[in-house]
């Protein structure tokens, strides 16, 4: 049986072991069969009552293993419970990254309190990264990197090592500093077991990589291990000093954040919002985007009743009416998208984006073109009436183009506004689809039909 079928397998016990309420066999799963990762997926995927049963089953020393896996609505829900006594208690052992993340779900009085009791060398670790924030490099990377010093040979080196019960996760490589912390190189794991005890590490250390900057966005920072392959790389301050590193597993955390982002933000949606989560407070987060669509359908409402005497004239315009916002909302939304993804991938710059509109100009027209004329042939077949034909095939050309348009330059203009373009785009993508298509429609009726 492959690992996959594994998995599932024990998943599939441990959700029947809950229909049947077998406690024994449920406590047994959760704190021996399951991973952390997998014991945290069942929890997010349970309802709250079932998952307060579950929650309790655990052991203590496990409660901070699973903790930091779950969602952050998840995370905040379950950490609002504990007094600082037992959040310390919870992230003992936890790699300081992991419990600064889990530190600024915390109101204000319980992380200072709980940073109050910690030990001194701990605390010192966490607030160094709560000092970042969170979607820096900063606030990604945590302080365990291996240091060693370049004036040293290779069988020193390992001797050192050999003093660890263990090495940190995802440790590739080793960093070279001065020894005032500052940067040099890198010392390769691979080059480490291959050499000559007695060379030096100056000898045979890489001084290519550059660094990360603290303060660099996290969105770059994946890039960056994307591009290059890394599985590590260091962080430094200002000066060059050595802070820490960022590894791997926090880059996959961040490239499948972005993607939730992305995906949720297009609802209006928090990507880290709990699946399960108790009615009232998904009706409540949910409430404040209807509300805002509502806001955009009366304006499309409004464009509409300026042409209330020609819609009571010709009753095909209100059928036909309908396609037209929704030809040049699909056109927009696909352009929308294509360019919301280029600026995630960082493709997108103002050097280029003039060579994008002009392309997405040519492209609606073409588009507009073609299936104005099948539409227009429809209409005129349907309802026997050239001129509805015509109206009809203007309409749906002069809204993929305001589609094309929009949905070109709206990510920009938000995005030098601050505002996320995820968030914002679509709405107002569909309002102005919705308001030029209702209005050119319905104005070249009214032109043509007097």
């Amino acid at each position: 049986m492959s690992s996959q079928q594994d998995k599932q397998s024990r998943l599939d016990m441990l959700g029947s072991a809950l229909d049947k309420s077998e406690i024994r066999q449920l406590r047994y799963m959760l704190n021996k069969g399951l991973r952390p990762v997998e014991a945290a997926k069942l929890l997010e995927k349970t309802p709250p009552k079932e998952r307060e049963l579950l929650w309790n089953l655990l052991n203590q020393e496990n409660e901070g293993k699973i903790l930091q896996h779950l969602g952050d609505d998840l995370q905040a829900d379950i950490l609002s419970r504990m007094d600082a006594n037992e959040l310390l208690v919870v992230t003992e052992g936890l790699d300081s990254d992991d419990m600064a993340d889990i530190l600024q779900q915390l109101p204000e009085t319980v992380m200072k309190e709980l940073l109050r009791i910690m030990d001194k060398q701990n605390r010192k670790r966490v607030e160094k990264l709560l000092s970042y924030p969170e979607d820096t490099a900063g606030g990604l990377m945590n302080t365990d990197a291996v240091t060693v010093r370049p004036d040293i040979n290779i069988e020193t080196v390992l001797r050192y090592l050999r003093r660890h019960t263990e090495l940190p996760q995802s440790t590739d490589s080793l960093f070279v500093v001065s020894r005032k912390d500052s940067f040099i190189g890198i010392l390769p794991l691979s080059r480490l077991l291959t050499a000559d005890p007695q060379v030096m590490v100056r000898e045979i250390m890489q001084t290519d990589l550059a660094p990360i900057p603290a303060d660099k966005p996290a969105q770059e920072v994946a890039r960056l291990f994307e591009d290059q392959d890394l599985v590590s790389a260091p962080v430094v301050d200002e000066q060059g000093k050595l802070l820490g590193r960022v590894t791997i597993d926090d880059v996959v955390d961040v490239i499948r954040e972005d993607a939730d982002h992305s995906l949720m933000s297009m609802a209006g949606l928090d990507e880290d919002e709990d699946t399960f989560a108790p009615a009232l407070r998904t009706t409540r987060r949910r409430a404040v985007w209807l509300g805002i669509n509502l806001i955009t359908a009366f304006i499309a409402s409004a464009v509409i009743g300026l042409f209330e005497d020609t819609l009571e004239q010709v009753v095909a315009l209100a059928v036909l009416m309908p396609i037209v916002a929704s030809m040049g909302g699909i056109a927009g939304s696909q352009t929308l998208t294509l360019v919301i993804r280029g600026q995630a991938l960082g493709q997108i710059e103002r050097s280029n984006i003039g060579w994008l509109f002009n392309r997405e100009l040519i492209s609606g027209v073409l588009n507009g073109t073609l299936w104005a004329l099948i539409v227009a042939a429809v209409a005129v077949i349907w309802f026997s009436d050239l001129t509805v034909g015509i109206v009809i095939a203007l309409a749906i050309v002069i809204n993929l183009l305001a589609g094309a348009m929009a949905g070109t330059l709206l990510p920009m203009i938000l995005k030098s506004a601050g505002i996320d373009p995820a968030l914002a785009g679509s709405v107002l993508l569909t309002t102005i689809t919705d308001v030029v298509g209702f209005f050119a429609f319905l104005g070249l009726a009214t032109l043509f039909y007097g």
